[in-house]
């Protein structure tokens, strides 16, 4: 095996909170990339050229800040199950993968799973305890914007 295959490895980051709010409040908030910005704290912003949910086959573009840098992202939707299932595939110049969310519902709430898969030749020893960091505070913001209307 060659060294940058070597280099190259798939990382994976799953992480929950339940959410005192309604499964299709949820899933109609997370299913608009447009709005990450307002809960995960490395989105910029998000085109999605539409509004509301995103149906699976779906193309969008999002600026994320990786470390201090501006990272131009291309997205395809890949799962669009309302209202348990949203998963994306991505790429760009920096890192490669996928977020796959997953909703159940939940005593009165909403069981919200993510489930960051990437891969990336960066070679930054602190690359993947950030994301696992950022991936926490995300969470915690989407579960404090969802439990505190209004968020519409």
């Amino acid at each position: 095996m060659r060294a940058a295959e070597q280099a190259v490895r798939l990382e994976r980051i799953s992480q929950e909170r339940f959410i005192k709010a309604p499964i299709d409040a949820v899933y109609d908030y997370v299913t608009q990339p447009d709005r990450w910005h307002e809960w995960h704290p490395t989105s910029l912003s998000a085109d999605t050229g539409t509004t509301g949910s995103l149906p699976a086959g779906a193309r969008f573009t999002e600026f994320i800040d990786l470390l201090g840098v501006r990272v131009p992202m291309s997205y395809r939707v890949q799962i669009a199950r309302r209202p348990g299932e949203f998963k994306t595939v991505f790429t760009s110049l920096a890192v490669d993968g996928s977020i796959h969310y997953f909703l159940l519902p939940h005593q009165s709430g909403t069981l919200f799973k993510r489930v960051l898969t990437y891969e990336t030749e960066l070679q930054l020893a602190t690359l993947h305890e950030r994301i696992i960091e950022l991936s926490a505070v995300a969470l915690d913001q989407l579960k404090h914007r969802l439990e505190n209307p209004p968020f519409v």
